[in-house]
């Protein structure tokens, strides 16, 4: 039986899973460029069903998640959705009422599903899966945080756990706390929409200038730039609080929105993000130290775009009474799909563990690159064997190049995980400068994340051992005596976001080795193929196409190896 996950919101996708194993998952940004997509996932779905070798007749079963009003209404008047995507993306012209458009919607998200919600949204969905091939399924809807608790819960190593999710909010709730055990995921604790954490962030996201639901990750790392400031004296400190395993929020969103609006207005941007991610940081661990006490569970799970943020969860991670932990990958939105069809396999068949992994998206052969490579006399090409050619980027690095890694299926989710990456070594400080101002054309202070051996990350940064976190989820703190070895992806605090590579023979597994023997530390700088803005990469195509845009000289996509004749 294969199950069909969907998701038509913010950052829209599909993913197909059968028995115990997840097939494909991906995300419509990937097809149509634009980042963070909304709308009905066709290209996700026709991909989804291409590389399963799934005719749409063969779908019995499809779920999707989140009938609150105002998704019910983005479905009746899709031009609702397209016109609020482009407000927040600030890629049309600033509104007169903007301070009302945004107050308008605190105001309707809050509002969970009503009579004929779910009943007209099945309606919506059932005719466009039908429009997209498929003919006689069963439709299953999945609450908001159903679906993420899913995603955490039926992915993670764990029997029994704690499942915490947090985000903006969905289907009238902001976050929830679940227990999974004996086969059986129930939830406890629903913290409505009205007390959000998320909300919270979202609005100083906005009013320091940024993109809510999109730059959330630039406030994180403008805090790290500010003066260190006690918590009693934190301006934003009345509009929550952590009460057992609630969460109260003081005023209403409008009102909120306008009191952080007027200390933004006052404050220097890096101190109000300093506050905001004080805030959440000392919101999240109180609440997740009160329900490990309150249910008597040590392995704790969490999803929901809340966890997005890397220097919460290590706070979080840093709890004594926290024994095991994960985080889904695809923490946010974007993994609702995988989360519908997990839910509905479990209530149809009782599956509770399921066979994950990160890449679970389009791959591609030699020959689509050749085909392009071998008639653009820009391009100059050579075809390598896999282990010579990860031997052959390790030199590269070695030699303080940069260069762009393109390998097998893509991952899922918001970050590069050694398949649709630029890679550059890690103990040049100077690069940074160069892949910021250059390639990913972002701020300068946003930090690189890292990609360390499995064998050498006990060494390099200081773990813990409650969990291998191969999805770069987490920051840690790096040893002093690593820090020469890491110059280029220590922050400025002293973290860095690793994603833990095994010694498991692949591709990727084995430059980190080469780059060892070069340097000593199987460590490189590893951050997200694509220009800030845009997607990362899903083909080929768009991979040469970034090549030569940026004038990138070197690119390992499939055992191919492309040399830019243009780059400098």
């Amino acid at each position: 039986m294969k199950i069909l996950g969907i998701w038509d919101g913010h950052d829209a996708g599909a993913a197909i899973i059968e028995g115990r194993k997840v097939l494909f998952a991906a995300n419509e940004e990937r097809y149509t460029k634009r980042k963070l997509d909304v709308g009905f996932p066709y290209n996700s779905i026709i991909s989804a069903l291409y590389h399963t070798h799934t005719k749409p007749e063969d779908i019995e079963h499809v779920a999707f998640s989140t009938t609150e009003l105002t998704k019910t209404l983005e479905r009746v008047f899709p031009s609702m959705r397209s016109s609020y995507y482009m407000f927040r993306r600030r890629l049309t012209r600033k509104p007169r009422f903007d301070t009302f458009r945004h107050n308008l919607k605190y105001t309707l998200t809050g509002v969970g599903p009503l009579p004929l919600c779910r009943e007209i949204s099945s309606s919506i969905i059932g005719r466009q899966l039908r429009r997209a091939g498929l003919k006689s399924f069963k439709l299953h809807v999945v609450d908001h945080h159903i679906a993420h608790a899913a995603c955490a819960a039926f992915t993670s190593p764990f029997k029994r756990a704690l499942v915490i999710t947090l985000d903006g909010l969905g289907d009238g709730l902001s976050g929830s706390i679940s227990v999974l055990e004996n086969g059986r995921l129930e939830r406890h604790i629903r913290i409505p929409a009205r007390d959000s954490i998320g909300i919270m962030y979202e609005q100083v996201t906005n009013a320091l200038g940024f993109r809510e639901l999109e730059d959330e990750g630039k406030v994180m790392a403008m805090a790290d730039y500010s003066y260190p400031f006690r918590s009693e004296d934190n301006r934003l400190n009345g509009l929550l609080s952590v009460k057992g395993t609630s969460v109260v929020v003081r005023n209403n969103p409008r009102k909120q929105f306008a009191i952080i609006r007027d200390i933004a207005w006052r404050t220097p941007r890096e101190q109000v993000a300093y506050m905001a991610q004080q805030i959440l940081e000392n919101a999240v661990v109180k609440l997740t130290s009160n329900a490990i006490d309150r249910y008597g569970i040590g392995n704790v799970v969490f999803a929901g775009g809340l966890f997005s943020n890397v220097k919460a969860n290590m706070v979080v991670r840093r709890l004594e009474t926290l024994k095991g932990w994960y985080v889904f990958p695809h923490m946010g939105d974007g993994g609702l799909a995988v989360g519908a069809a997990l839910h509905a396999n479990y209530e149809l068949n009782g599956v509770t563990e399921n066979e994950f992994s990160a890449y679970l998206g389009d791959s591609f052969g030699q020959e689509e690159t050749l085909s392009i490579a071998s008639s653009d006399r820009s391009l100059k090409h050579q075809i390598e064997d896999p282990k010579e050619q990860a031997r052959h980027a390790a030199e590269l690095i070695g030699e303080g190049n940069y260069l762009f890694w393109f390998q097998d299926g893509m991952e899922y989710g918001p970050r590069a995980l050694g398949h649709r990456s630029i890679l550059a070594p890690a103990n040049d400080e100077g690069v940074k400068d160069k892949l910021n101002l250059y390639v990913k054309r972002r701020e300068w202070f946003q930090p690189f994340a890292s990609s360390i051996l499995e064998e050498d990350i006990g060494r390099l940064v200081d773990y813990d051992g409650k969990g291998i976190d191969r999805f770069m989820t987490n920051a840690y703190r790096v040893n002093e005596s690593s820090k020469d070895a890491m110059r280029s992806v220590v922050n400025v605090d002293g973290t860095t976001r690793p994603q833990v590579v095994p010694n498991d023979g692949s591709v990727y597994s084995e430059l980190l080795r080469s780059i060892k023997r070069l340097s000593g530390s199987g460590v490189v700088l590893n951050t997200s193929f694509n220009l800030h803005g845009f997607p990362i990469v899903r083909d080929p195509n768009d991979a040469i196409n970034t090549m030569k845009e940026t004038g990138t000289k070197y690119m390992f996509i499939n055992g191919v190896t492309l040399i830019n004749r243009r780059a400098v």
